[in-house]
């Protein structure tokens, strides 16, 4: 990413993760779209159980991206019973003072609104971005969810870190960026479950594990872009979420794959989650 930052072990050399190797990058174009194909197909034969009763959820897109590319992924989350929220703040560029102030702002509104601390998911670069908003609002933060996301700072360099780069040099950094990512590095106030895959073509799995206390890891079979919209990808944040107000439930691939073709619990019509009017056209809420 931006590189601010390096771990160097006690024999001074610097320790990084590797980036992927060069087939697992190039495939990753193909494998998104087949991710899409096999979303498209199964996503209207699926049940939709009320698994969030209504909890209010805010997505992050990752870096260089839109409401647009998680609306799979919020569409997902909405039919089983999750108030969904994209971030409303146009294409992700990074860490300017522009994202970190509106998506505080984000966060403070939606608190208000619901009256209850939300749950935050962050794909890619998103997902740093919701751990730093973990720590700045600890009492506006359920959980946090990461899909993809190098928060270790022996992930700093990927396949995509010149685009960090360049992208500086055309809209800026915030001259809080070091103490955003020194922040985000730190373990976390909040229960916070990272999904990622370990063929990730755009970089290395290792930097998205998380450790410690009230955290869960799980690995799904994906490319790093189709973690939006990737069936099994979907049905496991779709089941984590689920348990998160209850007393801790590890991750079982069979219980899983039960739930996503289950019907019940069912969601009487008359209590559908509702979707602010002005999200309509622009497909975020």
């Amino acid at each position: 990413m931006y590189e601010m930052t390096e771990v160097v072990g006690e024999d001074g050399v610097r320790r990084e993760n590797p980036t992927p190797s060069a087939w697992l990058t190039a495939a990753e174009l193909g494998r998104w779209a087949t991710e899409v194909g096999m979303h498209r197909a199964v996503s209207g034969l699926l049940p939709k159980p009320d698994l969030g009763r209504g909890r209010p959820v805010l997505v992050v897109p990752g870096f260089g991206a839109t409401d647009g590319m998680t609306k799979r992924m919020r569409n997902h989350l909405r039919e089983r019973g999750f108030h969904v929220h994209g971030w409303r703040l146009g294409r992700n560029y990074g860490l300017t003072d522009e994202i970190l102030d509106g998506l505080s702002q984000r966060l403070e509104r939606l608190a208000e609104r619901h009256d209850e601390p939300l749950i935050l998911v962050g794909w890619s670069f998103g997902g740093l971005l919701c751990r730093w908003l973990a720590h700045e609002h600890t009492d506006k933060v359920r959980h946090v969810v990461t899909l993809g996301s190098p928060w270790r700072a022996e992930g700093e360099r990927t396949r995509v870190t010149a685009l960090f780069k360049s992208a500086v040099q055309i809209f800026g950094v915030s001259d809080r960026a070091e103490d955003v990512l020194d922040a985000l590095r730190q373990p976390l106030p909040v229960p916070t479950t990272a999904i990622f895959s370990r063929s990730d073509g755009l970089l290395h799995w290792r930097s998205c594990v998380v450790e410690g206390a009230q955290t869960e890891n799980v690995a799904v079979p994906s490319s790093h872009v189709g973690l939006v919209s990737n069936p099994l990808a979907l049905a496991v944040l779709a089941d984590r979420l689920a348990h998160v107000d209850s007393a801790h439930v590890p991750f079982g691939w069979r219980a899983c794959v039960r739930q996503m073709f289950e019907a019940s619990p069912s969601r009487p019509s008359s209590q559908q989650v509702p979707m602010d009017p002005s999200a309509v056209d622009s497909g975020c809420a």
